[in-house]
C-alpha cells in the first residue's frame, strides 16, 4: 500500500478496522490481489481485494469509511458420467488422463471407495467400470477439480462391485460408500500398502527354496510389493507405531500395532515418515520404498501379525466395517434405486469397440 501512496498510519488504521473480518497477518506470499483507485487525477487507492484461494476473496474498502467483507465466487457443480475398460499394459489413471479426466477421480476410486475390495495394482485387461461423479467450476469457466463421486460400479475378476455414497449422520455430515445390499465397502485393512504401479514379486510361502542358498528351505513370512524407489508406503489400517528403526536384514522398517489382535510391518524402506509412538490412520504415508537390508531390488516386504504370529493376510477373514443401521437401511435402498438405474444405463464398450476404439465413453449433464 505504501507503493500506492498510502502512508503507514493510514495503513495501520485500515488494518485495525478490518481485523475482525480479515487479519492482514494471514496474507500469503504468492496469492493474487487487486488494488482499485479513484478515477480522478490523484488516483487514490479505494479498495484492496485479496484472493486466498480460487473460491474466496476478501474486500477491504477505504474510500469513505473503512469496512471489509468476505465472499465466494459462484460455484457450479456439473454431474458427469464415465465408463472405461482396462487395456493391456494400461491402468485406470492413464485411461482417465487420455480422455481429459482428472486423475483425482482415479485416486478417489482407489483410495476412498474400492481400496478395501480391489487391488488397483493388479487390474486385468477387460476389467471395466462406470462412475457418476461431480466436477466443480468457479464462475462457470474455471475448473477446480473433481468434487465428489456419487456412485460407481467395477467389474473385476468376475465380480460386479457397486458403490453408492450415502450420508449416515446428517448432524456430523458423515458420508460413506455401501454396496447394493447396504454393506459397507470399508474393511479393517487395505488390500495393499502401495496404491499404484507395483507388482507382487514374492508371496507368503513357508516352503520357499532359493537357488542362491542351495535350495534350502527358507520360509518367507511376508508379501513383497515391488515398486520404484521413493514410492509412498501406506498404513493399511489405523494404529500406533511401535517400531520405526533399522535392524539387520529388515533394513529400515515400521511396525504398527492396530489392536490386541493385529499388527503390520513394512520392511526395506528408503526412509520412514513416522516415529515410534505416532498414531496413524489408514492410508497415511508411513515411509518410502527402498532397498535397505537384505533385498535384491526395490520393494516393501509387508508382514502381517495375528495374535503374535506372522500369517498370510490374503488367507485371513478380516473384520469388516459396520453396515448401515437397520433404521436407515430401508431409506438407503430406496435412495439408491434411481441412481443404480442411472448407473446401469451408462453404456459399456463391447469387445469389438475395445479392440478397434479403446477410448472410454464420457458424458455430462448440468446438476
Amino acid at each position: 500500500m505504501e507503493r500506492n501512496n498510502l502512508a503507514y498510519p493510514q495503513i495501520f488504521h485500515i488494518a485495525e478496522k478490518a481485523k475482525d473480518t480479515f487479519d492482514i497477518r494471514n496474507l500469503q506470499i504468492g496469492k493474487p490481489y487487486t488494488m482499485l483507485f479513484s478515477k480522478d487525477s490523484l488516483q487514490t487507492p479505494t479498495s484492496f481485494i485479496y484472493q486466498p484461494n480460487q473460491e474466496e476473496y476478501v474486500v477491504i474498502n477505504f474510500k469513505d469509511s473503512i469496512h471489509a467483507y468476505k465472499s465466494k465466487k459462484p460455484i457450479k457443480i456439473v454431474e458427469k458420467s464415465f465408463s472405461g475398460i482396462i487395456r493391456p499394459d494400461d491402468n485406470i489413471t492413464q485411461i482417465l488422463l487420455d480422455n481429459g479426466v482428472s486423475q483425482v477421480l482415479a485416486n478417489k476410486l482407489s483410495d476412498n471407495i474400492y481400496a478395501w475390495t480391489i487391488d488397483f495394482g493388479r487390474l486385468q485387461p477387460g476389467d471395466r467400470f462406470k462412475v457418476i461423479y461431480e466436477d466443480k467450476y468457479i464462475d462457470d469457466s474455471v475448473y477446480v477439480g473433481v468434487h465428489d463421486v456419487k456412485a460407481a460400479v467395477f467389474e473385476h475378476k468376475g465380480d460386479t462391485l457397486y458403490a453408492f455414497q450415502f450420508e449416515t449422520d446428517k448432524e456430523k455430515h458423515i458420508m460413506d460408500y455401501f454396496n447394493e445390499e447396504a454393506k459397507n465397502l470399508r474393511r479393517a485393512f487395505l488390500k495393499s500398502p502401495i496404491a499404484f504401479k507395483y507388482r507382487i514379486s514374492s508371496r507368503y510361502n513357508l516352503n520357499r527354496r532359493i537357488a542362491y542358498y542351495g535350495y534350502k528351505r527358507r520360509p518367507h513370512k511376508g508379501t513383497d510389493f515391488a515398486a520404484a524407489i521413493g514410492t509412498p508406503i501406506l498404513a493399511t489400517a489405523n494404529g500406533t507405531v511401535v517400531e520405526s528403526t533399522r535392524r539387520g536384514g529388515n533394513g529400515k522398517y515400521v511396525k504398527i500395532r492396530h489392536n490386541a489382535t493385529y499388527s503390520t510391518q513394512y520392511l526395506h524402506m528408503k526412509s520412514q515418515a513416522v516415529k515410534k509412538g505416532d498414531y496413524v490412520k489408514q492410508g497415511d504415508v508411513i515411509g518410502y520404498v527402498g532397498m535397505t537390508g537384505n533385498t535384491g531390488g526395490p520393494h516393501v516386504c509387508y508382514r502381517f501379525w495375528k495374535n503374535g504370529a506372522q500369517v498370510d493376510p490374503f488367507q485371513q477373514k478380516l473384520p469388516e466395517a459396520e453396515p448401515i443401521s437397520d433404521s436407515l437401511k430401508g431409506q438407503y435402498l430406496e435412495y439408491i434405486q434411481p441412481i443404480r438405474a442411472q448407473l446401469d444405463q451408462i453404456p459399456y464398450m463391447n469387445m469389438d469397440e475395445f479392440i478397434e476404439d479403446t477410448s472410454p465413453k464420457i458424458s455430462a449433464e448440468i446438476k
